[in-house]
Formats: structure tokens, sequence, C-alpha cells
């Protein structure tokens, strides 16, 4: 057995935590899936750490190492020093300081301003032998390249900001990894005010969404109105040569306020379209430029700007590249990965993490919870079983128009439900989007996203060797072939593109078979998938969860590995 490593992230927003066996990710999961509160940083995430070692049978005395973000500690944490003791009484009087705040302010890196020893007392693995406080933006780039077979690329992150950046920039090629911007040298310089992600984000506001939550209701309202304030937020903006983005702002909150007053200007449909015109420009010229300073014929992603699903489309159609990879949890709950990559590459070298790649082939990596679904479902109240051929059968019931969730196997790690904890439905009437968004509460503009067999992908959808790979993940959308609009109207955008995942049998028999018997039946190969979960609410995780869903009507029906379960008591009995 190698060593088991640990990796949190304890942030403003998506706390989480994943543990390694050397090279291998074993379990990951996002602290809002146990205490049920979305995008949950409300407290730092111990539960993480014991349910991720509790999935693989280890306990807190198995850790080997510590990688963690360069969070809030609390003072007595922090070494001392004279001019961190000034700089505690006069600047302010907290109990705690973000790591990231000390090490611009003290100019030295992690190490030399904070007791290792005593923070790894405060995580609550003090037997671990070391503890590896990483970069951001190199957390996310690194599982952007990790999870590739490439010879060369071109990884960028963009997000908010992270360790005084918003944008990072990196090159690999002739076994080579070079950082261009956003690493080491911004750890002790003032973040500009130059982020199109935070652009977004207070457009989103300004527009009556919860920022920081809502940025994906923009995106799909933005096809529904026209860039009328394209030009009044542009030109804050340009592009160096270098393929660095910068801004006129002054400060973070001018730019808040100079966009939120043009976003309220006009219709919330015109100011998202302006805005995710404005993103997808400055970030093509921005990526372009960074191609020909270093030609690449791949772009991996990771930040939580490339959650913008239309943005990766516009990259995959305008740029010279053969493949584009955005790392499913491209936002900050993904960051433990790339902090425990981040570690293995200092341990044993660029040469050897190299080796150690791996194409990804799935992000199941939650508690399984088929050895406790059926009995919980079987027992309960007004539930009635149905065990012979549940694919085919559930197949039947969508047709039917039923809507189902599937529960199986391992919860999926970051934003996207990707056949574990899954709702299906027909997809072939428009309705049934409607009927969907009375159901869970919710008020999409994206249409559901779609699920597809590997085999019919291309023959539906502009799927092509660039974006299937992103496509197995669903972090892109593309177009959906003419023939087929009309056909699967319930998940086709106004724009005519879809966000569709690509499935394979061997990776989850039950999902593709039910997809395989709708499409045998129908001769339609195309079904819904939206997660489960009622708006506002996490994916499920538990059973508990999942039985609750049935009995307050959000589905008609739950499939499993054993069985179908449908809830036939009247309500209130």
């Amino acid at each position: 057995m190698g060593d088991l490593l640990v990796g949190i992230h304890a942030g403003f927003h998506d706390s989480s935590a994943v543990v390694f066996e050397d090279y291998c990710l074993k379990a990951a999961v996002q602290l809002e899936r146990l205490t049920r509160i979305k995008g949950d940083a409300s407290e730092f995430p111990y539960r993480c750490i014991d349910e991720v070692l509790s999935i693989i049978g280890a306990s807190r005395e198995d850790v080997a190492c510590v990688a963690i973000s360069r969070m809030n500690f609390p003072n007595e944490i922090f070494k001392s020093g004279r001019l961190w003791r000034f700089y505690r009484q006069y600047v302010r009087r907290k109990s705690g300081r973000g790591l990231a705040s000390v090490i611009r302010f003290r100019r030295k890196p992690p190490e030399e301003v904070i007791d290792s020893r005593r923070a790894l007392e405060f995580v609550g693995l003090p037997h671990a032998r070391s503890i590896h406080f990483y970069d951001h933006h190199e957390a996310h780039a690194l599982p952007a390249l990790f999870y590739t077979d490439w010879n060369d690329a071109l990884l960028v992150t963009a997000d908010g900001a992270g360790d005084m950046v918003s944008y990072s920039h990196r090159t690999f090629k002739d076994g080579r990894l070079q950082t261009i911007y956003g690493g080491q040298e911004c750890w002790y310089t003032k973040r500009p005010p130059y982020s199109l992600a935070q652009v977004y984000q207070a457009v989103t506001g300004a527009v009556g969404f919860r920022e920081n939550r809502h940025e994906g209701k923009v995106t799909g309202l933005a096809a529904m109105g026209e860039p009328s304030v394209y030009d009044r937020i542009a030109r804050y903006f340009w592009v160096d040569d270098s393929g660095q983005v910068h801004s006129k702002f002054r400060s973070q909150r001018q730019q808040f306020g100079v966009i939120r007053k043009i976003a309220r200007s006009v219709k919330r449909e015109d100011a998202a379209a302006s805005v995710q015109k404005v993103v997808e420009d400055f970030m093509l010229t921005s990526i372009r430029r960074l191609l020909e300073q270093h030609p690449s014929r791949r772009l991996g992603l990771a930040g939580g700007l490339f959650a913008n699903v239309k943005l990766n489309q516009r990259l995959a159609e305008n740029l010279p590249i053969d493949e584009i990879f955005v790392f499913p949890p491209m936002g900050d709950d993904g960051l433990p990965v790339g902090g425990v990559l981040s570690y293995l590459l200092m341990r044993d070298g660029l040469a050897q993490w190299l080796e150690q790649r791996q194409r990804l082939d799935n992000v199941y990596l939650g508690r399984n919870y088929d050895s406790e679904i059926d009995a919980a479902l079987g027992v309960a109240q007004g539930i009635k079983v149905t065990t012979a051929s549940p694919a085919e059968e559930a197949a039947q019931r969508i047709i039917r128009g039923q809507i189902g969730a599937i529960y199986v196997g391992r919860m999926e790690y970051g934003p996207r439900a990707l056949g574990a904890r899954s709702i299906l439905a027909s997809a072939v009437d428009r309705q049934m989007h409607d009927e969907l968004n009375r159901r869970l509460e919710r008020t999409e503009f994206m249409p559901f996203a779609p699920v597809v067999a590997t085999e019919d992908a291309a023959e539906v959808f502009d799927v092509s060797g660039i974006n299937a790979y992103a496509c197995r993940f669903m972090t892109i959308t593309c177009k959906v072939r003419e023939p087929w609009r009309a056909r699967i109207p319930a998940v086709v955008h106004v724009d005519g593109t879809a966000r569709p995942q690509i499935i394979n049998r061997d990776l989850n028999s039950i999902y593709y078979d039910i997809l395989a018997a709708y499409r045998r039946a129908t001769n339609i190969p195309v079904l819904i998938n939206t997660s489960f979960n009622v708006h506002e609410e996490p994916i499920v995780n538990k059973p508990a969860e999942c039985l609750r869903a049935l009995v307050d009507g959000r589905i008609d029906f739950i499939v499993t590995r054993q069985a179908i379960y449908e809830h036939v008591a009247r309500r209130g009995q």
C-alpha cells in the first residue's frame, strides 16, 4: 500500500476533501453533500476528511501527508515575529488570518510563516508526516494535465481570485512544465481588479440571481437576449500581446459598482447576453494570443470561469486545437485534487509525475450505498417494488411519460450528475422541460442536459475528437445536428445547442442499459439527464434523501441495480 495523501480545501465556498493512495485518487466529497447546504463552507471540512477516509477503510492515523489550500488559519498557528505582531495589533484584531494574505504581507513562502505541526493539529491530522500548502491556480491547472496523455498542452485557469491572481497560464512541451503567468511570482503582489469571472458574478447579482451560485442561469439566459451593453462593459478590458487580460478598474469595489450599474440599465436577458459575449471574446483573444506565443494543439482548462459551458464551446470551435479538456470539478471543490498532485510533483519530480498520468474514466468517488438503498426503499411504507428487468422497466416507464431517478454506485464528485445520482426522462416533448422545472422547483433557462451512448453521439450532436473527452463529463456544449433538433426538443436550447454526456457501458452498466432499452423501443438514442436534487439543494447522497424525493413526488420511480421502486400510498396516509 502506498502513502495515503489527503487534500483539503476550506474556503469561502465549496469546501471539500479527497484522499489519494500515492497517484490514485480513491475518494472525494464536497461538504455540501454531507451538510445538505449548497456550496457549503460554513465549517472546516472535518466531516469530509472522515468521510473519504471511511470510504476506503482508513483512519486519520494512516495519513502520511496533508495538502491544503492557503485558507484562514487561527493566529496562533502563524510563526511569530516583530512585523507579524505589529500586523495583528495595528491592522485588525481577528482570531485568524488568510495564509495567502500573510505570505504577501511578510514576503515569505508559507513554510516560513506558519507552524506546520500546529497546522496539522488544527486540521485534525497530527500524525501526518508533512503538510503542503498548495498554490491555488497551480492546483486548478495540474489536474487538467495529469488526467490526459498529451505530449504538449496549454493550461489556462480563470476564476474570481486565488493567491492574488485570477488567471494562470502554463505550457507543457518536450517534457517541461513552465509557468508563464500566475505562479509564485504573484504571491507577493496586490491582486489586480481584472477578473472576468467577477464581472460575470456582478451581473449575476444585478439581474436578480445569487452570486457565486447562479452564474449558470445567466449563461442560459444569454441566448435569449441581445448584447446591447457589450461595448459599455468591454471598454474596461483589454488583452496584451502576451495574452494577459487587463482592466481599467482601480479596485474590485469600483469594478462591481460599474458593472452592476450597467447590467441594471437593460433587460436581464440583454445584460446576460452582453456579459457572456464579453467573457467569450476576451478569453478567446487571450488564449489565441497565448497559443501564438506558445504553440500547442491541446488545451487544458480549470477554475470556476470554465464552468461556463458556452465559453468552452466557443473556445473549442474557434481555436486551432485538436482536443480540449475541462477538469470536471473545475471550481474550488476540485482544488484538493490539484493540491495533492502539486505535492506529488514536488516530492517525485516532473519526470516521475508524468509517468503516472492517466485519462479520467469517471468521477464516481463518493460513498457507495448499493448495499443499503434497496433495504431502505424495500421496507418503506407505501413503496411498491418491481424486481424484474429494472433497465427495461425503467425505459418503458419513461416512454409512458414518467420521471425516474437512478441511484447506483458511488456518488459523483463535482457539480454534474453523471448517472449515479441522476434524474431521467424523455427528451421528445418540450413540455417535459416545464414539468421537471415544476417538480424540482427550478427556473432553468437552459434545457435539461441529454445523455447519449458513445456510438450514437456523433449522429445526434456535433461531437468530435476535439470535444468528446469534455463531453464525457458534461463540461461543454455543442450543436445539435439539424435533423435531431425537432425530435428531442426538451434538451435543445434556443440557440440549437445542448450539453451532452457521452457514456460507455463498462463504467455504469444500468445507466447504459436504460438508455439502450429506450433506444430499442423508440429509435431515440437520447434521454434527459439532470441532477437528482430539488432547487437549491445539493445532489442527493444518502438513501434517506433518495426516499424523500420519491415520497414527495419529485420523481415517479427510482431504479437501482436490483429493482424499480414507486410510491403508491396516498399523500397524508
